[in-house]
């Protein structure tokens, strides 16, 4: 699955954390954005630490999960492409 992540951090040591945090799950495209194309473990996984790094009080990050037909969709006006991971297979 595509999913977009965005996040405002009020704390900048917490948002630096989560930025490194994210970079092992998907590409960094703006400031407090990334995409990430996961499989259903993997972004349960990813969800489940980003809960232990932000305050919930004080931060927000959101989750939009994209199907493959929304990712066709996307238009960026701009610098940016739309990248997708190749894929692999284990013989």
């Amino acid at each position: 699955m595509y999913v977009l992540v965005s996040y405002d951090i009020v704390d900048d040591r917490v948002r630096n954390r989560l930025m490194k945090y994210l970079m092992d799950f998907g590409e960094r495209i703006q400031l407090s954005v990334f995409e990430c194309d996961l499989d259903e473990a993997t972004y349960l996984k990813m969800k489940k630490g980003v809960e232990t790094i932000v305050n919930r009080k004080e931060d927000s990050v959101r989750f939009y999960r994209l199907c493959r037909g929304c990712v066709d969709r996307v238009v960026i006006s701009g610098w940016g492409e739309i990248k997708e991971d190749e894929g692999f297979e284990i013989i």
